[in-house]
């Protein structure tokens, strides 16, 4: 069976018992208290939202919600930038190389000297701000988010208190990796690509905002690419989750993105996207009740793509 088939079975029944389960585990988690406003969020706080490609959406939990990207952002950069400059110019200072070190690592970055080893670590994600159209770091999330809420029917914004948060939190260890980029020939005006980064992050919308970007990576659309998706899937697949992501394939076999805020966002190619908002954080900095959910649900679904 084919998994749109296997995902329009779903009953709002099914969604709200996993659910439920689920919601129990952001007990354990914990919050980034590296981010001072991240760190003041409701830990009990969960959401999901499951748009199919039949036209079917089902939602459970506190799906009004506004929370911030965070990672979940980087795909969306990726086939952005795909889709405007293309592969050769996205990949030329950026791998797509697993990585078995924290997202975060100075030490996986010096190893590869300088090279950012894909674009869903920092290191990747910060080279793809620098790619980004635009003067400076507004410039260019205006220009980002624009396009994402155009394309995916959106309503993303900028959550500006959330970004005096993040500067205000320092960065010293994505700057120290723009600056191991920038010595090394891979990134070029570092400051802006900083701060393209902190202002692509802090990127906002609720549970059904982040459902409907993940249909970009499912659904046909004129205006995207069918191999621009292919490679974005891929990339989520491998390294969506951090080092975390080859167990996670194996468990869930979606392509998955993670943020520190809580969100994460799950495709299931040709089927429908899954969406969930919990922010208490395992200990590899996934959403701990997100993660919970998306391996009970995709196994009482059989939705992995690995069949």
């Amino acid at each position: 069976m084919m998994n749109s088939a296997k995902l329009s079975e779903l009953t709002q029944e099914q969604l709200e018992s996993l659910a439920t389960q689920a919601k129990s585990y952001t007990q354990g988690g914990r919050l980034p208290d590296y981010i001072p406003l991240l760190a003041k969020v409701n830990p009990e706080w969960f959401a999901v939202q499951i748009n199919c490609t039949n036209g079917n959406s089902f939602s459970f939990g506190e799906t009004e919600i506004p929370f911030v990207l965070m990672s979940v952002v980087k795909p969306f950069v990726l086939l952005f930038l795909l889709e405007k400059i293309g592969k050769e110019a996205v990949f030329s200072n950026i791998g797509m190389q697993p990585s078995d070190k924290p997202f975060y690592s100075i030490e996986q970055l010096e190893a590869d000297q300088g090279w950012p080893r894909n674009p869903m670590i920092n290191s990747g994600a910060i080279a793809l701000a620098s790619l980004l159209p635009g003067a400076d770091g507004l410039t260019r999330c205006e220009n980002l988010c624009s396009w994402l809420n155009q394309c995916a029917g959106t309503n993303l914004v900028l959550d500006k208190a959330m970004l005096d948060s993040v500067v205000a939190a320092g960065g010293e260890r994505n700057r120290s990796i723009a600056k191991i980029m920038f010595e090394s020939g891979f990134l070029n005006e570092p400051e802006i690509a900083i701060d393209t980064y902190n202002h692509i992050c802090c990127l906002a919308g609720n549970i059904s905002d982040l459902a409907n970007l993940g249909m970009l990576l499912v659904e046909k659309k004129a205006e995207i690419s069918h191999k621009n998706r292919r490679i974005v899937n891929a990339l989520m697949m491998t390294c969506g989750l951090y080092e975390a992501s080859a167990n996670f394939a194996v468990k869930v076999g979606l392509p998955t993105k993670s943020g520190v805020s809580g969100a994460l966002l799950s495709v299931v190619p040709s089927a429908g996207a899954i969406a969930c908002y919990s922010p208490t954080l395992d200990h590899v900095g996934n959403s701990k009740a997100g993660i919970f959910f998306l391996e009970k649900f995709t196994n009482s679904l059989n939705l992995s793509l690995f069949v």
